[in-house]
């Protein structure tokens, strides 16, 4: 294992050793109550939790996606009546149960995952106070950039024949790597290292670099161009982060990068094709309840290709920025007040407004950012976690956006605005949830379709059912009335069943639209692989395996990331 890798997996961790346990005198009889653990149970802990739990539950452990992990906590309500909870009300026993076997509000089962005695050691660890990291500052991003191959030594022209509008970034999440696969040959071209568990890959206007970011708060920018990939710069943002994107408007492509971290709260602007660091910006503050809160991480962020700005959502308050990238000596940024717990999301078809999930609200948020205003707040089934969503053209009710959920056995279609004259007739039904489609069960995490496809998929890797997270659906859009067809990935790759669920995760279309990658996600010691599929039959076409292919999860064309084909 290199530096490089080794501070990915561990540099949150160490950030959490370099405070310690920050317990005050006013929580000091809590923190005397949780059972007691040694040093080494404690790091054990912190690196379970910052792996498994911090993306859902928060690193200060308040709750977003998933429930409130604090000893004890209160809630006063608008009429004055006191909730009081916390996991040391839980107790150890009901803990263990909990992570073991998950709950139907969207938590996966843990019990393929971590083994007998670390499930006891997490029921223990979070009845302790959670440890808090330190900032990091602008000046630390400096000390961590680093500028692999300066400009002016990379190539002038691609170097390589390789289709790169088919290539697949990849995530290989525990093993801190990235695969790009040749979309047009099925083959493994290049796997790099990159940070822990990369969250999401991104391309630039040009379609030249792919930028990753992942759990470790490192982004790195690999270049295309040469005869084999190769990384030419990272940057540290933070200790932990979900989301990076360039600037796309015309005359500033590729010129600046954004990143929002998970912890510290905020998020820095760098440059582009280097990565050397600029500007940092908090994102604390108050909710669009009024509270003043001290974790708002930074999810999900879209360039807009029609302005020079950003969409950045602030999952904890609730909060949505538009941050115009024009003058970062004097950032303007306009905050639109939406609905909390903000996470992923995606444009509509028309690309004028950008939907996130507000998760824990079981709301979608639209925001039209042709008038920088709150478009809607959109009721949904529980829990709704879209990825990007898909778009498609309902045959009764016109243009609609999608969402899976994470708690409800249901995918809703959301009518969106369109300024086709022929789309008029639906306008009353706009920003309204027209169809559910059923789902086998809860747990869904990605929907999928394309512009030149008649089929619509669906995964349900957070199902504890291993028959159903193992399995994508596939519905017809020319008759929703219809069952999804059920392909079961596990089965279909042909690779031996372990003790760990191999989940099916993330559909992703090829650039021509006409195949479906799903990632088959096992366990560190099983085999995992990609599983492509022809869209029209539905058949098997191939299966990409291989001994570096270590728990795959997300996945993104190029092309169709680039011009946020969903």
């Amino acid at each position: 294992m290199t530096i490089t890798s080794k501070l990915s997996k561990v540099g949150f961790v160490a950030a959490f050793s370099l405070l310690g346990m920050a317990v005050t005198q006013a929580n000091a009889a809590t923190a005397s109550a949780a059972p007691a653990l040694t040093a080494a149970e404690m790091e054990a802990g912190k690196l379970i939790y910052f792996e498994r739990c911090a993306g859902c539950h928060g690193v200060l452990r308040k709750g977003a996606t998933g429930k409130n992990l604090e000893p004890h906590w209160e809630q006063v309500l608008e009429d004055g009546t006191k909730l009081e909870g916390g996991t040391l009300s839980l107790g150890t026993k009901r803990l263990e149960n909990i992570i073991a076997y998950g709950t139907e509000g969207g938590m996966v089962n843990y019990d393929d995952i971590l083994t007998p005695e670390e499930i006891s050691l997490m029921a223990k660890y979070i009845q302790n106070e959670p440890p808090i990291p330190p900032e990091f500052s602008l000046q630390d991003m400096k000390d961590s950039w680093n500028l692999i191959v300066p400009l002016d030594e990379r190539p002038t022209k691609q170097m390589n024949k390789v289709n790169l509008k088919n290539v697949f970034a990849i995530t290989l999440r525990d093993a801190g790597k990235l695969a790009l696969v040749d979309g047009d040959t099925h083959k493994i071209w290049k796997i790099l290292e990159s940070g822990y568990a990369v969250h999401i890959s991104r391309f630039s206007a040009s379609g030249r670099y792919v930028y990753t970011t992942g759990r470790d708060g490192l982004t790195t920018v690999i270049d295309l161009w040469p005869e084999e990939p190769v990384t030419v710069a990272t940057v540290r943002f933070g200790s932990d982060m979900r989301s990076v994107d360039v600037s796309k408007f015309e005359g500033y492509e590729d010129k600046y990068l954004i990143g929002g971290t998970y912890w510290p709260p905020q998020f820095g602007i760098v440059d582009g094709l280097t990565l050397e660091p600029i500007k940092v910006v908090s994102t604390r503050g108050q909710t669009v309840d009024g509270e003043y809160h001290p974790e708002p991480r930074v999810a999900s962020i879209v360039a807009n290709p029609k302005k020079p700005e950003w969409v950045v959502s602030v999952k904890e308050t609730g909060q949505i920025l538009l941050v115009n990238y024009t003058d970062l000596d004097n950032l303007e940024i306009t905050s639109i007040a939406s609905s909390k717990f903000l996470h992923d999301g995606g444009w509509d078809a028309s690309k004028r407004y950008f939907l996130v999930a507000a998760n824990a609200s079981n709301q979608v948020a639209a925001v039209d950012t042709q008038t920088g205003k709150l478009a809607a707040i959109v009721d949904t089934a529980k829990i709704p976690h879209p990825g990007r969503g898909a778009n498609f053209t309902h045959p009764e009710f016109g243009p609609v956006w999608s969402t899976g959920h994470l708690g409800d056995d249901v995918v809703s279609l959301i009518s969106t605005p369109s300024e086709e004259k022929k789309n008029a007739k639906y306008k009353d039904h706009n920003w309204k949830v027209v169809q559910e489609l059923k789902m086998p069960g809860a747990g869904n995490l990605f929907v999928k379709t394309h512009p030149k496809s008649t089929n619509f998929w669906a995964d349900a890797p957070m199902n504890p059912e291993r028959e159903i997270a193992e399995s994508v659906y596939v519905f017809d859009l020319n008759d929703l009335s219809k069952a999804p067809r059920e392909l079961n990935v596990g089965k279909d790759s042909g690779l031996p069943e372990g003790k760990a669920i191999r989940r099916a995760v993330q559909p992703e279309y090829n650039q021509a639209g006409d195949e479906v990658w799903i990632s088959l996600w096992g366990g560190k010691t099983d085999q995992s692989a990609i599983v492509i599929y022809d869209d029209k039959t539905l058949k098997l076409k191939k299966v990409i395996t291989n001994p570096e292919i270590v728990t795959p999860t997300g996945k993104f064309n190029l092309y169709n990331t680039m011009y946020d084909v969903y």
